[in-house]
């Protein structure tokens, strides 16, 4: 099974535990469980349609018989009034997968809609915009498709798949060329295909870093823009770039001029706010 469809499974089922438990009494006892309907997806907010893909795959875990009609794809720019989707079938699996649907779809879309706002915002550039691991527990799967849904760039999905040489890192290493050459062994000994980026602090540590090589990127840590500037005339594309720490929207185009290839924004899935939207019966 694809990894990221076992992860968002995995989500669905403790979800549906989380919110179900024993039984939804209150539709149990009120709804016949022979009793069809329909209920329409209202958007009543502007902004990018995340998680329509996910709703699907939670209507069909919980009930297969549940027929799905979309209008609006992932990706789309919405406004209020926008019906995204009906969904017919047994009144009782509507109502119960209600929530969980809606609580996906108004954290992936205020996700998507502020990621859209960035990468418009560098439009022009050569720089994209990253998402970092300040996620929610257990959502960052479906977090980080948002952002990607909403034109930003995935950064290491989690501690596994890229190493991240941080100033921690560094400091328990003994210093920047003890990192990455133990991270360079490290890989070679196990056998791991793995990007090595490398955060540095001042230019001197950036010089440090280009007199050794070895690595795939390196992160400018809380530089200002002039001296991310001087920064990427001294990596001159031996590696990647990436800027990162106390960048705001109002700064991110002054950043993304300086030429740096990435700019890793934290607030994309930290602080957001849900996308309006709601799930009534037509």
């Amino acid at each position: 099974m694809d990894k990221e469809k076992e992860l968002i499974d995995k989500l669905i089922d403790l979800a549906f535990a989380e919110d179900i438990g024993d039984g939804d009494h209150t539709t149990l006892s009120c709804i016949p469980e022979t009793a069809i309907g329909k209920s329409k997806l209202l958007i009543k907010e502007t902004g990018v349609l995340a998680g329509i893909e996910v709703a699907k795959e939670i209507f069909n875990r919980f009930d297969p018989t549940l027929k799905v009609e979309v209008f609006i794809e992932d990706g789309t720019e919405v406004k209020p009034g926008d019906v995204a989707m009906i969904v017919e079938g047994k009144i009782q699996s509507l109502l119960q997968t209600e929530r969980l649907m809606l609580n996906v779809m108004q954290r992936m879309s205020g996700i998507a809609t502020m990621t859209r706002k960035y990468a418009k915002q560098l439009e022009g550039t050569t720089t994209r915009v990253l998402d970092t691991r300040k996620t929610t527990p257990g959502l960052r799967i479906l977090e980080k498709k948002a952002v990607k849904i909403g034109g930003g760039v995935n950064h290491r999905i989690g501690l596994f798949d890229m190493i991240l040489l941080k100033d921690n890192h560094v400091d328990f290493a003994g210093g920047i060329d003890k990192a990455i050459t133990r991270a360079k062994d490290y890989c070679k000994e196990k056998g791991k295909d793995l990007k090595i980026e490398i955060e540095v602090r001042s230019f001197d540590e950036l010089q440090q870093v280009l007199d050794l090589g070895g690595v795939d990127r390196v992160m400018f840590d809380n530089f200002t823009p002039e001296m991310t500037k001087k920064a990427v005339e001294m990596v001159n594309g031996r590696f990647e770039t990436e800027s990162s720490g106390g960048i705001t929207f109002d700064t991110l185009r002054e950043y993304a001029e300086c030429g740096v290839d990435f700019i890793s924004v934290g607030a994309l899935t930290h602080s957001v706010k849900g996308l309006d939207m709601s799930f009534k019966a037509c």
